[in-house]
């Protein structure tokens, strides 16, 4: 008889399993993948980031980015764990050797492996279309982007894990488009209407799109927008673990 899987193992098996699952279900790779992608080539076609940077696609790359992370992390893995959630399977697989801490951890691996492919492609196209990040920056932009979507994780699954699945769909989508439109992903918040700006600047939408832009457009670590997503990643993360309903 064979050992049983460790729990790094298991964790890996299920984040493995998870991103899988993300990766075949079609409206979630629309979400995920298509859309970005169509956004990148409309805000490069279109003179909507004239005057914001050096160039249309060094400005909305990053952008791009932090789209892909909430897309992924907040909106996708928030659906997924609410229909799991409705349907019983997380209220199995906490009982299992996995355990609760191992399924939320799979999810975390899930969301990071999904959000690599999303990247890569994004490079790839932006590329094509005359991206030039700052290398120096490369670095504190992967960090930056890991913490942003470990943040919107942990707030998707507090969205899933509090209201019912119907809910959970209308909540995460609704905010995808409002975050995406006005949450200073694309546009900065400083570029914003002054009367929205101080709301709009501590979002974590916004935190992220400013701190990717920092790195990858300056060439800087943007430290108050990391302190935002960290905040956000806390509190996030505090609330899910006080709040999430496992049935």
């Amino acid at each position: 008889m064979s050992a049983p899987a460790s729990l790094p193992a298991r964790i890996l098996n299920q984040g493995r399993y998870e991103a899988v699952m993300m990766l075949r279900n079609g409206e979630q790779l629309i979400l995920a993948v298509v859309l970005p992608l169509l956004a990148m080539v409309a805000l490069v076609v279109t003179p909507l980031l004239d005057g914001y940077g050096t160039s249309r696609i060094n400005m909305a790359t990053p952008g791009i980015f932090a789209l892909c992370a909430m897309s992924t992390a907040f909106t996708g893995q928030g659906i997924a764990t609410g229909f799991d959630r409705r349907y019983g399977v997380l209220r199995y697989l906490s009982t299992t050797p996995l355990g609760r801490a191992g399924l939320i951890a799979g999810k975390v691996i899930a969301v990071l492996a999904v959000l690599v492919i999303q990247v890569a492609l994004v490079s790839i196209v932006a590329l094509l279309f005359g991206w030039r990040p700052e290398l120096s920056g490369l670095v504190p932009a992967v960090l930056q982007l890991l913490l942003g979507a470990i943040a919107f994780t942990a707030l998707g699954l507090l969205v899933a894990g509090t209201v019912r699945p119907e809910a959970t769909l209308a909540i995460t989508n609704l905010l995808w488009i409002l975050l995406a439109a006005a949450g200073g992903i694309i546009i900065p918040a400083g570029n914003l209407p002054g009367i929205v700006q101080p709301f709009v600047e501590v979002l974590p939408s916004a935190a992220l799109g400013d701190a990717l832009r920092s790195a990858l457009i300056d060439s800087q670590f943007n430290i108050s927008a990391t302190l935002i997503l960290l905040a956000w990643t806390i509190l996030g993360g505090l609330g899910a673990v006080r709040w999430f309903k496992w049935s």
